[in-house]
């Protein structure tokens, strides 16, 4: 459906002692992965809070299929699922510079009204950039 890339570095910092990635560093990486989708349609993650919307995660599902490294060049995929209601659902693909899966990983955000802490529909605007 709508999908966009991302490539990074490993950093030190996101390593064990054995320069393996720490496995809690991957669902920064897929935060990382659904910010720069939303920017990649013209929408702010920033702009939408500062509009009174929030997306917490409902729902994380990750499948290690190999390690990461200190500098490996990693590239995460992330592809809308479906159209957002009051969800939105994302699909993740984590590769190595060999094209070699690492992480293969779901995940399901809410949106949420931050005044009122209340589900609410997907925002117009954004549902109005997938019809484009």
């Amino acid at each position: 459906m709508f999908t966009n890339k991302i490539e990074f570095r490993v950093r030190y910092g996101e390593t064990d002692q054995m320069g393996v990635v720490y496995h809690g560093n991957y669902a920064q990486y897929l935060e990382m992965g659904r910010i720069e989708w939303l920017r990649s349609l013209g929408v702010s993650y920033k702009k939408m809070e500062e509009e009174g919307i929030m997306l917490p995660v409902i729902s994380l599902s990750l499948n290690y299929k190999m390690s990461a490294y200190y500098d490996d060049l990693i590239q995460v995929t992330t592809t809308l699922k479906k159209i957002p209601t009051a969800k939105i659902e994302f699909a993740y693909k984590i590769e190595n510079e060999k094209g070699e899966i690492l992480t293969e990983a779901e995940t399901t955000l809410a949106f949420i009204n931050i005044k009122t802490k209340r589900p609410m529909r997907c925002p117009k605007y954004l549902l109005d950039k997938l019809q484009e």
